[in-house]
């Protein structure tokens, strides 16, 4: 493989803003599937996957651009770091979609969609942070709101955790209701882990 001597910067940028904004397509497309009729989830369902396999495109692209840059505007390491954790990120919101499609539920507990949501603005302020890596200003409000964001989904999460196990819910019902709130709690840990990636890029560079 040729590589290139000089530092080829700006494709770099340019697919980590893609990676971001994909997730913000694969986030609202979360809120739109349960909020949506049963009968409607498996098509919203097939959309996701296809974000989540876009997702997979742009980090095995990220991957290429490592292995063909000789210079790279910053750490291979943390581009390598950077490309999986956003990467990770689709693959939850995907896992969960999934569950969502295959448990045939009818409707979802008011804990569920706002997990959903925290996910929704999570990735919107990503998706807003990636274009400032070019110059690394103006960040640390981005991974202060999102360690804020995990915060309430963590507790949101042990709060509907307390609620399954009230006696509401029947035992199958619990298990489906838990799995999927995991998998959307992972979500925001994952979007903290971007944003961790970030920050030390940032103290890093500076």
């Amino acid at each position: 493989m040729r590589l290139r001597l000089t530092p080829h910067e700006t494709i770099f940028y340019d697919l980590f803003s893609q990676a971001a904004d994909n997730l913000v397509d694969g986030s609202r497309l979360l809120l739109e599937l349960l909020h949506a009729e049963q009968a409607k989830r498996s098509d919203i369902g097939a959309k996701i996957r296809d974000a989540e396999h876009r997702g997979d495109e742009v980090t095995h692209q990220i991957l290429r651009e490592v292995n063909s840059t000789f210079v790279t505007p910053f750490d291979r390491e943390d581009i390598y770091r950077l490309a999986s954790r956003l990467d990770d990120v689709m693959d939850f919101i995907e896992a969960a979609s999934d569950l969502v499609v295959l448990y045939e539920l009818e409707s979802m507990p008011s804990e569920i969609l706002r997990l959903a949501e925290l996910l929704e603005h999570a990735a919107q302020i990503t998706s807003q942070a990636m274009p400032r890596l070019r110059s690394l200003n103006n960040l640390s409000d981005y991974w202060i709101e999102i360690n804020r964001l995990e915060n309430d989904a963590d507790k949101l999460f042990r709060r509907f955790v307390a609620r399954l196990f009230s006696g509401e819910y029947d035992a199958l019902m619990v298990m489906k209701l838990k799995e999927i709130a995991e998998e959307l709690e992972s979500a925001a840990d994952a979007f903290e882990n971007v944003a961790d990636t970030v920050e030390t890029i940032a103290v890093k560079e500076s």
